[in-house]
């Protein structure tokens, strides 16, 4: 099994990365989607959140409100480490369990959005990170996710530096331009993965 963390800053194009890769036969392991899944309603995981930060953080139907709870600890350090200090126990635990599913041959991507700020690094084969400029990252969060462009900085700003980043790159894909020059590089870095899973 070749383990590969996959990273890059909000907005750098990281999850069009790992959709391809997925469709050239890796197994991703996605740890925003198993965020969401260890806090939906009736988990250890979402109670746990609540007695945290309250009742004023779920939906009327008892699901977790995420915009108001980013609103809340992306503005505030301790209440984004509060944060963490559930969740990630979870999805950690629950990303052990895919990777282990996936078999020996595999060749096992974890999508973590946080590898670099929470030190993951030693825990892979090697790591992909997707690249793109701080200018380039915040016209596709303002015009693709709609946000503001205040709730955008605030969000780069919560995570690691470009160059943090980099510096525990194995590998890096420049997601800079258009979409269409971003295949070719995905398929380059498959064609490495699978050289190095092959022990070559």
């Amino acid at each position: 099994m070749l383990k590969v963390g996959l990273t890059g800053g909000i907005g750098a194009g990281k999850s069009e990365v790992s959709r391809l890769l997925a469709g050239y036969g890796a197994v991703v392991v996605d740890a925003d989607r198993i965020a969401r899944e260890v806090v939906e309603p009736g988990t250890p995981g979402l109670a746990a959140v609540v007695a945290a930060f309250g009742e004023s953080v779920l939906t009327a139907d008892g699901a977790l409100d995420r915009p108001k709870l980013g609103a809340l600890v992306f503005a505030d350090p301790a209440e984004l480490r509060t944060l963490n200090a559930i969740v990630h126990p979870l999805v950690g635990a629950r990303s052990a369990e895919l990777e282990a599913a996936a078999g020996p041959d595999a060749i096992v991507v974890h999508d973590v959005p946080l590898l670099t700020e929470n030190g993951l690094a030693p825990l892979y084969d090697l790591v992909v990170v997707v690249d793109a400029a701080p200018r380039t990252r915040l016209a596709r969060l303002v015009g693709r996710r709609g946000m503001t462009e205040e709730e955008a900085r605030s969000r780069m700003a919560a995570q690691a530096t470009r160059e943090q980043r980099l510096a525990v790159a194995s590998l890096v894909i420049d997601n800079d331009g258009p979409l269409e020059e971003l295949e070719p590089q995905v398929r380059a870095v498959w064609k490495e993965l699978t050289a190095r899973a092959a022990g070559r």
